[in-house]
């Protein structure tokens, strides 16, 4: 049992000695909810071979209605195996990054024998933006001529009305549906010899028994283009028109109302707001539906995507309790069709998933991958979704600021603690007198209703559901409600620090999860960021810590830090430490440098100053800024205290070319607090 997979079992910490919880009896209540309702399992980057045993094995008998998978097309296969690569679409042969066209048949076949129906990510917006060669062999010397396409299937600048082709006016609705994403190559949509070719793709896949699609960077579309290709679209092979969401990432213009027409739309609102009340105050969510969030008969939800958990944008499974009590919810309210996300875990943006020569292997979910679909806890919770069916939330009890209930009619019940000590308090639940089986801890424990209300004592970042039918207990599952209350979180480092060849960067620190001060047993961190070092470690909840940096080299002598050790406290969610190499947490404060500055696929932006942990003016050295909000590059960096510095952005290409800004150095002057940041436009 792996750490990761015992958050599962902390809301079961003590639930045999809970208030109005007694002991499972052995005879089962009525009806069964495994039956397949509408929740997707978001299996992002997962194998075809681990899709077909996850549909198999969990999806299936525990009422998932359908599965949504990764781009299925043969794509960019670059030297480092980013997880981007797949959004890159190289040839429309369903040989690819994660398994040949006849693995991918047997999946869909496999996944419809369990009753899960299959969602494929569909990229037709472009095709990859640099040349080389493909998972399958597929070699592109002009990124404009593809074994689909030819050069006069593409938008030119004359079309985009900008001369270097590139998206950079972000309120400008026809630069952002005919210029380039990033210097990808924009299919020319409103050629209909285009729609067909992407229609033939999508009904490829639809012969082979694909039910839908969700549609990437759709906003980069128009609606009509969108609507044209899906009357192309064949019906599926249970006779239905196969299902549409789209990806329509916030912004000025397009609206995601515009989208409504050519399919259901992904609410981004809404993995917003869940992040703001489980950060926050889980009591605002009383008010979540007239929030801003998208209508329920449009749109798909969801707590984070392969996007945003790395962006920071939503919540990601560096969150811990927290985050699989967002999931919780979403799968208890009553709103759109829910989706549950499962990836693999990651220190750096980029970051490709556990892959053999850039083929992803199978998925193994006690190392390197966050299963959060065989949590007991959410697997309970799809079952407690399938139960209620339509029932409108009902019995809203606030409690406090952490605390809240809610009942779905006289179907099922849900009390939420996102506070960090257990609280017991009395719901009027609108159920029936009864006992029933706590879905949340596997069914371990029962809730007795009686007069219509029931005691609960509910653990820290914990839950109760209950609902009224029969109820199955999860046996292929991780987290089995056994009790075993040993939780974790995930500590994420990130270190500033210039090395030599040969030099790598540890973390050690006063937890035997960091080595206990052990040098030789110290976490090594990834240089895949370069100058930053990066990595995870699971660390116990509520705990008080000290660590440090330490350099090795090949020969395994060790540099430390020179300043004291840093101290860190955990809660029952995740924690991020930034660091730079030798400024001391305690005379250290974060700015965050924003620069507005446009580039072609694979130039990167970075800032460089007169500071060591600035890079002290080496353009080697120099803080890569993430591109999360391009055209806005940005990234924190932990500078001294009340000191003044000056800096400049650059920027690096594939080959490590690098061009300065103009103009004269940048200044800027830190106080006593925290929390600076710089708003600037490249010069």
């Amino acid at each position: 049992m792996t750490v990761r997979h015992r958050l599962a079992r902390a809301v079961a910490v003590g639930a045999l000695a809970l208030a109005g919880v007694t002991a499972l009896p052995t005879a089962p209540a009525q009806a069964d909810a495994t039956a397949a309702g509408d929740v997707i399992a978001n299996l992002w980057s997962y194998n075809w071979d681990s899709v077909a045993s996850e549909c198999t094995d969990v999806l299936g008998p525990n009422g998932y209605g359908a599965v949504w998978v990764a781009p299925p097309a043969e794509s960019l296969k670059q030297p480092n195996f980013y997880w981007w690569d797949v959004y890159q679409p190289y040839s429309y042969d369903l040989n690819g990054r994660f398994g040949t066209a006849a693995e991918f048949a047997s999946m869909v076949s496999a996944c419809h024998t369990a009753g899960v129906k299959v969602y494929t990510d569909a990229v037709i917006n472009h095709t990859a933006a640099q040349t080389g060669t493909g998972y399958h062999g597929t070699t592109i010397t002009n990124k404009y001529d593809t074994p689909d396409w030819d050069p006069d299937d593409y938008h030119t600048s004359a079309q985009c009305n900008d001369s270097d082709l590139i998206i950079d006016d972000w309120s400008n609705l026809s630069e952002i549906q005919n210029c380039e994403l990033l210097g990808l190559p924009d299919l020319r949509t409103e050629s209909d010899d285009v729609r067909s070719g992407i229609a033939a793709f999508l009904n490829k896949q639809i012969a082979l028994g694909v039910d839908g699609f969700r549609v990437d960077a759709a906003k980069h579309m128009p609606v009509a283009d969108l609507n044209a290709i899906r009357a192309k679209l064949s019906t599926t092979t249970s006779g239905s028109s196969p299902y549409i969401f789209q990806e329509v990432y916030p912004g000025s213009t397009p609206a995601a109302s515009d989208y409504y027409s050519s399919g259901d739309v992904l609410d981004f609102t809404y993995a917003s707001r869940l992040k703001s009340a489980f950060q926050g105050n889980v009591s605002d969510l009383e008010s979540l539906s007239s929030s801003g969030v998208l209508p329920p008969a449009n749109s798909v939800s969801f707590v984070t995507n392969h996007d945003t958990e790395r962006n920071g944008l939503h919540m990601s499974y560096k969150d811990g309790d927290t985050y699989r009590l967002a999931n919780l919810f979403e799968l208890a309210y009553k709103w759109a069709t829910p989706t549950v996300y499962s990836g693999f875990e990651w220190s750096s943006t980029d970051q490709g998933p556990p892959n053999s020569g850039g083929f992803v292997t199978d998925t193994n979910c006690s190392s390197g991958w966050y299963c959060l679909q065989r949590d007991t806890a959410v697997t309970g919770m799809v079952k407690w979704h399938n139960a209620v069916g339509s029932q409108a939330v009902s019995n809203w009890s606030t409690k406090s600021s952490s605390v809240i209930g809610f009942g779905r009619g006289s179907a099922g019940y849900i009390a939420i603690n996102n506070g960090s000590s257990a609280a017991t308090h009395t719901f009027a639940t609108g159920m029936a007198d009864g006992t029933y089986a706590n879905v949340v801890d596997n069914g371990a424990t029962t809730v007795t209703v009686s007069g219509g209300s029931a005691s609960l004592t509910i653990p820290a970042k914990g839950a109760i559901a209950f609902y009224n039918g029969q109820f199955t207990p999860c046996t292929t599952c991780e987290g089995d409600g056994d009790g075993d209350s040993g939780t974790t979180v995930t500590a994420t480092f990130n270190e500033y620090a210039p090395t030599t060849t040969g030099q790598d960067v540890y973390v050690v620190g006063s937890l035997a999860a960091l080595g206990a001060w052990d040098t030789s047993k110290a976490v090594k961190l990834s240089s895949s960021g370069y100058p930053l070092w990066s990595g995870t470690v699971s660390v116990p909840t509520n705990t008080s810590f000290e660590y440090k940096y330490i350099r090795k080299n090949a020969a395994g002598n060790v540099t430390w830090e020179s300043n004291a050790n840093r101290p860190a406290t955990t809660t029952s969610s995740g924690l991020t430490l930034n660091n730079s190499w030798n400024v001391a947490s305690a005379d250290a404060t974060d700015v965050t440098f924003n620069v507005n500055a446009t580039t072609t696929l694979g130039t990167n932006v970075y800032v460089v100053g007169s500071l060591a942990s600035l890079g002290s003016w080496n353009p080697a050295d120099a803080i890569p800024l993430s591109s999360a909000a391009y055209p806005t590059w940005s990234k924190p960096a932990i500078v001294p205290k009340s000191t003044s510095f000056e800096y400049k952005f650059i920027k690096k290409d594939g080959s490590g070319n690098v061009t300065w800004e103009s103009g004269a150095n940048r200044s800027y002057t830190t106080g006593g607090s925290s929390g600076y940041s710089t708003g600037d436009t490249w010069k």
